[in-house]
Formats: C-alpha cells, structure tokens, sequence
C-alpha cells in the first residue's frame, strides 16, 4: 500500500480530536518539562492560581480527579513549595489551597509557556476559527 485510506477514521470526533490533542499534549510535555509539570499538575495549579481557596473536593469535581489521587499530588505540590494549605475564612471543616510565592512565580511562568504552545499549536486556524472550535468542545464536555 502506497497511501493508508483514514477517510472513516477522519469521520470520527473522537479520532481527531485526539490526533489534535496528541500535537498539543507532545507540545506541553516537551515545554513544560521545566517547570517539572504535567498535564494534571498544571490544571490543578491553573485552577488553585485562578481560585485561591479551592478546595480538594472542588479541584476533584471540576478535573473529574478521585480523591485518592489527588491527595498525593496535592502532598507532591506542598513539597515543593508551590502551594500552602489554609483554613476556609467560614467553613472551619475545609481546607483552601493556595499558591506560594514560589508557586505564583511559576504559574506565571507557566502559563504564559502553556499559552505560547497554544498559539503555536493553532497557528492554522484563524481567531475566529480558534474561537468556534473552543466553544464546540466544550459544548461536548460541558
């Protein structure tokens, strides 16, 4: 065979849209080595950045994380000294996770590498294509 014929797999959302997922996460994994970040380290920090006092029970409801696994990923971050662990100001039964300084310091960092890799990764689309595809996956998701 000269050309492998894909034309049903390239019907299906889910093939492409992990063929387009698999150039983006190649992208994060390389760039985000670092920061000693992967995939699931950044969006719990993401979040944590952008939702200082975030609980646990929280980060594992938005990420569709079990409990179990984030306890050791939180318990990785505070060794690092990227996030500190405070009382909720009104709930004294939770617990609200927020970045260090060295862990702000990071994220932004970070952040600006995760939206560079972005930019790059869709430099074929246009911003309102861009836009449009956003607003299309996270209608499956959401």
């Amino acid at each position: 065979m000269e050309k492998i014929d894909t034309s049903y797999l390239e019907t299906l959302l889910g093939y492409n849209a992990r063929r387009a997922a698999l150039v983006i996460i190649e992208l994060f994994l390389k760039r985000m080595a670092v920061y000693d970040l992967r995939p699931v380290d950044f969006s719990v920090l993401s979040l944590i950045t952008h939702n200082p006092g975030i609980s646990s029970r929280q980060l594992c409801s938005e990420l569709n994380i079990l409990p179990p696994n984030l306890v050791g990923m939180i318990n990785t971050l505070e060794k690092r000294e990227l996030i500190l662990r405070q009382p909720h100001p009104s709930d004294g039964r939770v617990i609200g996770l927020h970045l260090s300084d060295v862990g702000r310091k990071l994220m932004k960092d970070a952040e600006q590498t995760a939206q560079e890799l972005e930019n790059e990764a869709a430099s074929k689309l246009t911003a309102t294509e861009r836009k449009t595809l956003m607003r299309l996956l996270q209608k499956i998701y959401t």
